[in-house]
């Protein structure tokens, strides 16, 4: 009988030229179910390790490259299937754009992962060196998609660890960091190879750095004296929410919860909530103010200046005054603005979420004065999605404030994967961070990340909680991505060195 080597099983089993490419995409459907709202995040690992195998095994590093193409596409085209959600509110309309959308955001994506495994197959072809160029080049992809474009740093890697104790690595390391690291290990897997003693080894390993990583104390609890939110989810759908038939009646909604019996100390309203224009002197402000008796408020809404408008966080007094205001700075591109908009237009693409004219960006991050409550940092929809820009702020804030309308992500995956980042961010900052929802997920999350009280998604209702405790500022929120930024860099370098010493 003729004795056959691995390598040569290997590259038989591999001959067929599509089989790679579905074992990879296979294998990008496996990592995507390490996000939320799966959190199989001990498959996507392994998943993951899979991918890098594939990646070594390639013939060469364009063959890496068209696998981390597949597995790329198959990934982002299931981690981010409700990005078709917005396209289907105005089927009529937008309709048209929601296949060419999810196509065009899960091939776009995936060019990074092509890029990453042409570089790690291009450094090494095996041995702990593939490990460290596979796992430095994918995190550092993460980081170019993450800045690139105004940057969409949804789905990183390392939130396959989200729900559960690693995520807590997320207070030292940062959402880089802890990619780097996920990516590391699955590189670890790929060189490995099919060697049980060895993948028992670094599982062994993997779990001692959980168990001292989810060491972290947990959050103290609410003091008995904490000022009490109520946060206002009046779930208004988005096919509904501007209808003329409808708006009034949500609006309503909203005011009869506002008025809900309790004593709250400040009322918070979700994004784009009120449907008037918000201006001094607007009577839209006595009503608001009426309902909620005297207590302060934190409302979404619309306000120009001239022939700008903004998407905004507005603060009303006790007495209907304005109070502080934010702008968000950081639009959704085709959603708030439409880049090259003259061009788009010529194609009718318009922006999804402020009808005919676009939004102006507000002037930057910075923190709101709300008083006794102390200084909070608002974030409006998907400017949570970026680390960077919540620790950038000087001096700290008491405590993160996300108003948004998740609506436009469909009722599944969309608004817990926006949940389960926002969950990070608390974690990175050690600060307690409050959401305010539409159609939810509404909650108050400690500074530990774990959620205390929520309002589920597609509910109409209110929550009234205490505002959890602050603690120290983090590591992370010391020093920020850099840290995790040249770690990458630092492993790159090393691993062109030593292919430059070995050729």
């Amino acid at each position: 009988m003729t004795a056959v080597s691995s390598d040569a099983a290997r590259g038989g089993a591999l001959a067929r030229p599509w089989l790679p490419l579905a074992l990879s995409a296979l294998a990008g459907v496996g990592v995507a179910l390490g996000q939320a709202p799966f959190h199989l995040a001990p498959l996507a690992l392994l998943a993951l390790g899979a991918a890098g195998w594939l990646c070594r095994s390639a013939p060469d590093a364009r063959g890496a490259a068209w696998r981390g193409f597949a597995a790329g596409t198959a990934h982002f085209a299931v981690t981010l299937h409700w990005i078709v959600e917005p396209f289907l509110v105005d089927v009529a309309r937008h309709g048209w754009i929601a296949p060419f959308a999810l196509l065009f955001m899960a091939t776009g994506f995936a060019l990074f992962w092509a890029l990453a495994f042409w570089v790690a197959r291009r450094l090494a072809a095996g041995g702990w060196r593939f490990a460290l160029a596979f796992g430095a080049a994918l995190a550092g992809v993460e980081v170019l998609r993450s800045l690139i474009l105004t940057g969409f740093p949804w789905a990183l890697i390392g939130y396959i660890w989200s729900e559960g104790p690693v995520a807590q690595a997320g207070a030292f390391v940062g959402p880089f960091g802890l990619t780097l690291a996920t990516t590391l290990v699955a590189g670890l897997l790929a060189a490995m190879g099919p060697r049980p003693a060895a993948v028992l080894a670094g599982a062994v390993i993997w779990g001692a750095a959980v168990l001292a990583f989810g060491a972290r104390p947990p959050a103290p609890a609410a003091e008995a004296e904490a000022p009490v939110l109520r946060l206002v989810q009046p779930n208004a759908p988005q096919h509904l929410k501007w209808d003329p038939d409808y708006t009034q009646m949500f609006f309503d909604r909203a005011l009869d919860l506002t008025a809900a019996p309790g004593a709250p100390d400040l009322i918070l309203w979700p994004e784009t909530s009120v449907p008037y224009l918000i201006e001094p002197g607007h009577p839209v402000l006595q009503i608001l103010s009426q309902a909620a008796g005297g207590v302060p408020l934190v409302v979404g809404g619309q306000r120009a200046e001239g022939s700008r408008y903004f998407n905004s966080l507005v603060v009303i007094g006790e007495d209907g005054a304005i109070g502080d205001v934010y702008d968000k700075h950081h639009l959704v591109p085709f959603g708030e603005y439409v880049p090259f908009g003259d061009l788009a237009e010529r194609f009718g693409i318009r922006g999804l979420a402020q009808g005919e004219y676009g939004y102006s960006p507000g002037p930057g991050q910075r923190l709101v004065d709300l008083g006794p409550l102390g200084q909070v940092l608002p974030l409006i929809c998907y400017e949570a999605i970026f680390p960077e820009e919540v620790g950038a702020v000087a001096p700290r804030a008491n405590w993160l404030l996300q108003i948004t309308n998740d609506a436009w992500f469909g009722t599944f995956a969309g608004p817990q994967q926006h949940l389960a980042i926002a969950r990070m961010r608390a974690i990175e900052q050690g600060l307690p961070m409050v959401r305010v929802a539409n159609t939810g997920i509404s909650a108050v999350i400690s500074a530990t990340g774990e959620i205390t009280a929520q309002l589920g998604l597609g509910e109409a209702g209110y929550l009234d909680a205490p505002l959890p405790p602050a603690m120290s500022p983090t590591p992370y929120a010391r020093t920020g991505d850099w840290p995790a930024f040249a770690l990458i860099l630092l492993l790159l370098a090393g691993t062109i060195a030593l292919r430059a010493k070995s050729s």
